[in-house]
């Protein structure tokens, strides 16, 4: 008798599939330059070919200097061969899923993580299209198991819908990653000091204070039913800028990133404006998502246009305040104090603006419900296996309303944070088995939660895939 593998025992478990929201595929170089050169020409590919990351290019006093971000190195598997072989040749890892417990996968890019960022269009447009194309073809033969990720750059709204349109229209592809933000020059400084701009940096965030107005892209994903889904990191901006150690960029990166897009498509309304557009923020977690959602409530309930009427200075009785300082002053404060000072505090003599004192107006919120109804319903967080914070996104107790928030199993195979992809189900799994999750949750967490991401957007996306019929069953019950 032959006995059961771990994943064995824990798929029998199970009464439903599991859905990978977040593995990732390693590019072999020669291969995308062929389709490099075929996008942008022989010019674009050489120019590609010949980069190098600047941090090499710099001394270490050069690196300190110009406070060049340490970028990620030795990040890929090497030791675990087969593991390495099998991010790269999609052949391979349909046949290893059934080993690791994934019944279907998203497959996103690697270098599709830096592409968006490039700073020059040319360069950051024909390879995202080379990307896509190339990831497109190696993966067509796979479609019942895997769906690739094209790769958006969203510099300006107007690229990015010309790579939508591309990659759903043309390459038939059916689900996308764009950044969740964009490093654009301090204008002042690009105009006095050019050469410096690249130093004098801030982040566009996409949806709250853009550059552009978003809406037209917003709007082209729900026309083209595709959920947005967002895996830009936060290193080399805030706290996570060491010259020198790219761990200490590296913890909680995606977070921040992840947490400053969602809360300006809050802030900026467009949760408001698009409420049946679904987004999800990969590889973050849900930790910083159940802090937001709080803070959220919290901000809103003291500083709504009604709430601030709590803190207008013309609410203050200066007389009463002058007899409470007669009364219990102590004479470093009475001795000099005189009844002009009483209307002349630094603190509130500046004039605001009326129409700016109602900064959640984008919002259209009226009660608290409203900030739960934004929030919950389209937001969905990629919790990687080995994270036991996912169990925060269903701890009822903790987050108001007692609603449950969007966890979804991100496996991020392919890269340095999982060792052995034969073992990320049974990491997964311990959530169960240590009583931090139900089996309900876990089947949200593994299966529900990715098929009402995508499929919420498009009923077909699962169309021809081995979880047909199951994301059919859950769909047909929304």
């Amino acid at each position: 008798m032959v006995t059961p593998t771990r994943v064995e025992q824990i798929k029998s478990k199970l009464n439903h599939p599991v859905i990978d929201a977040d593995s990732h595929v390693i590019e072999f170089t020669p291969v995308f330059l062929d389709y490099l050169k075929d996008v942008g020409g022989t010019e674009i590919a050489e120019r590609f070919a010949k980069r190098q990351v600047n941090w090499y290019k710099l001394s270490a006093q050069e690196r300190s200097d110009k406070q060049r971000t340490r970028t990620p190195w030795w990040a890929l598997p090497s030791a675990n061969t087969l593991d390495r072989a099998t991010a790269m040749l999609p052949r391979l890892l349909n046949s290893r899923l059934d080993e690791m417990g994934i019944d279907f996968a998203l497959a996103y890019p690697t270098l599709g993580l830096i592409f968006p960022g490039d700073p020059a269009e040319d360069v950051r447009r024909a390879c995202c299209r080379a990307l896509n194309t190339y990831h497109a073809e190696l993966f067509s033969s796979y479609a019942s198991r895997m769906t690739p990720v094209a790769v958006i750059p969203l510099t300006t709204p107007e690229e990015g819908i010309e790579e939508l349109e591309y990659a759903v229209n043309i390459l038939g592809l059916k689900a996308i990653m764009t950044p969740s933000l964009i490093q654009r020059p301090i204008a002042e400084v690009a105009k006095i000091a050019p050469k410096a701009s690249q130093y004098a940096t801030w982040i566009d965030t996409l949806a709250f204070e853009s550059a552009y107005n978003y809406d037209p892209f917003w709007a082209k994903c729900r026309e083209l039913k595709v959920a947005v889904t967002v895996h830009s990191g936060g290193s080399g901006w805030g706290t996570r800028n060491s010259v020198n150690n790219y761990m200490y960029n590296h913890i909680g990166n995606f977070s921040a990133a992840g947490e400053g897009f969602s809360r300006s498509l809050i802030m900026g309304g467009v949760t408001r404006r698009f409420p049946d557009l679904k987004f999800a923020f990969l590889e973050g977690g849900v930790g910083w998502a159940t802090s937001l959602y709080s803070g959220l409530i919290s901000h809103w309930e003291k500083r709504n246009i009604r709430a601030l009427e709590n803190y207008n200075p013309a609410t203050l009785d200066h007389g009463q305040l002058a007899d409470l300082f007669a009364e219990y002053g102590q004479d470093i404060t009475t001795e000099k104090v005189t009844p002009t000072d009483f209307t002349q505090d630094f603190l509130t003599k500046n004039c605001e603006d009326p129409a700016m004192l109602d900064e959640f107006a984008a919002c259209g919120f009226e009660c608290v419900e409203d900030i739960r109804d934004q929030f919950q319903p389209n937001f969905y967080f990629g919790c990687e296996a080995d994270d036991p914070q996912t169990a925060l996104a269903f701890d009822r107790r903790l987050n108001p309303l007692q609603v449950t928030l969007k966890a979804i199993f991100g496996s991020d195979i392919g890269h340095w944070d999982v060792p052995d992809m034969s073992t990320v189900l049974a990491e997964a799994y311990q959530l169960v088995e240590g009583g931090l999750l139900s089996a309900e949750d876990f089947r949200a967490f593994t299966f529900t939660n990715a098929v009402t991401l995508h499929g919420g957007m498009n009923a077909d996306f699962y169309k021809g895939t081995v979880v047909e019929d199951a994301a059919s069953a859950v769909l047909g019950g929304q």
